[in-house]
């Protein structure tokens, strides 16, 4: 059986919490929770409410993400 591959959104930060979780907002108005990805984690990579960030997340689960990538 194949691994599901994950899905891929561009989302924007609203709101930063402990343990570098954040909640993100996607097209449509949803709210996902997530948290940061371990390359961004161990380059000290910012992320502050406002920024625009590519998110994955699993197609079994999509009220929970991880921060891949942040946009310039």
């Amino acid at each position: 059986m194949a691994k599901e591959e994950p899905v891929r959104v561009e989302a924007v930060v609203k709101e930063s919490l402990p343990n570098a979780m954040f909640r993100v907002e996607i097209k449509g108005g949803h709210l996902v929770l997530t948290h940061v990805s371990g390359k961004m984690r161990m380059n000290f990579i910012k992320i502050l409410p406002g920024d625009k960030v590519i998110i994955e997340m699993s197609p079994y689960d999509l009220t929970k993400g991880r921060i891949i990538y942040r946009e310039h």
